[in-house]
């Protein structure tokens, strides 16, 4: 299967050859591949707060954008051309987006973002813009232009003027491609593309996170700060041996040397860098919501069901591992807990477990899970 979706090439080969080098166009990477939602069932979806979705409409040269949730009536007064609609996180709401998802399980998890899906009117499109993180684009129902290009040069940067959208101003494609249902585009970070319907159709975007180096070592230090402050709750600047200040405005040598001595105290270890990053990167998204068991079963009752039945993670859950642990959903998890890393590791990796002998202590930490809406009993769908 995973031939088939990187058009006969191994997953070595493809992240060698081409993952953030150059883009990769694969006609019929999922054979049959149709749509994962019908368009009214699509429109129903972003009546909701819980799903994330904008609408891009242009007239001529003027741009305009709108952001759910949206009525219904919405889509009924919408022009029949030049608007686009598009739906983040269709993963969290469809069992079969979260295994569309899961396809690209070659890549580790702690960079897979979501499946957007852009659902289009003939002449819809988002308009020719850059993207800073990789991205796979996989043709539903219609057709769909791609036009793509390296983007490079200063004057390829310049933006649209007054537009809602990161426009380009003066894109130049390189190379052009009609995409029908079950091919596939990907491009790395920095291509400029630009995705035109040719008739009604839907593109499914699986996009891989990349944070900003900055963002990463920011959230780190605020972390880490925020820690150090527990443990020294009781510590406060002192200058007991004041002498009269010559110059009252002059910043204090010694409160300088203090804060340099403290600082330099500071020791990050990678374990430190671990648990920062699999508690930050698994956390969940502001919309997602885990709906906890009506009819909770007990802790007894619960191991007896995953013994015979097995379980499987939340589609909203979001679990990694690292030699020193677990992560899930932002909380830190130690392999003690589940009386060992095995099976941590085949549900982390897996995202499901199936039938078996499993220990009290696994069953215990799951079933706390279980009651947090985490974790499912039984197999996948």
């Amino acid at each position: 299967m995973i031939l088939q979706l990187l058009g006969r090439r191994t997953p070595s080969r493809f992240l060698a050859h081409y993952w953030q080098k150059r883009p990769l166009l694969i006609r019929g990477a999922v054979p049959g591949f149709g749509d994962l939602i019908e368009p009214g069932d699509l429109f129903g979806l972003t009546a909701g707060d819980a799903v994330e979705s904008r609408l891009v409409l242009r007239q001529g040269a003027r741009w305009s954008l709108e952001h759910g949730p949206f009525a219904r009536r919405r889509f009924t007064a919408l022009p029949k051309s030049r608007w686009t609609l598009l739906v983040q996180g269709l993963n969290l709401h469809l069992d079969s987006a979260d295994r569309l998802l899961r396809r690209f399980s070659f890549i580790p998890q702690a960079r897979l973002d979501d499946v957007m899906v852009s659902y289009a009117a003939p002449g819809g499109g988002v308009g020719p813009h850059v993207d800073s993180y990789d991205v796979f684009l996989l043709q539903g129902r219609g057709r769909r232009r791609w036009r793509i290009a390296p983007h490079g040069e200063p004057k390829a940067r310049q933006l649209l003027a007054h537009a809602p959208l990161k426009i380009l101003r003066n894109f130049k494609p390189a190379a052009e491609y009609v995409l029908e249902a079950g091919d596939m585009l990907y491009l790395p970070p920095g291509w400029a593309h630009d995705g035109v319907a040719i008739d009604w159709c839907s593109t499914y975007s699986i996009g891989f996170r990349a944070p900003a180096r900055s963002e990463l070592m920011a959230e780190f230090l605020l972390r880490f700060s925020e820690r150090v402050a527990q443990q020294n709750r009781a510590g406060r600047y002192a200058d007991p041996g004041l002498k009269p200040a010559a110059h009252p405005a002059a910043l204090p040598g010694a409160m300088v040397n203090e804060l340099a001595t403290q600082l330099g105290r500071l020791r990050f270890t990678r374990r430190d860098m671990a648990d920062f990053l699999g508690g930050w990167l698994s956390e969940p998204k502001p919309r997602v919501v885990f709906e906890r068991p009506r009819r909770p079963l007990s802790a007894p009752r619960f191991g007896a069901a995953m013994r015979a039945r097995g379980a499987r993670l939340d589609r909203g859950s979001l679990m990694l591992t690292s030699g020193y642990g677990a992560y899930i959903n932002g909380e830190a998890c130690e392999p003690s807990r589940a009386g060992g890393t095995r099976w941590l590791q085949r549900l982390a990796d897996q995202r499901a477990l199936p039938p078996g002998p499993y220990g009290q202590r696994l069953c215990r930490l799951l079933h706390d899970w279980y009651l947090h809406g985490w974790l499912h009993i039984g197999a996948p769908p």
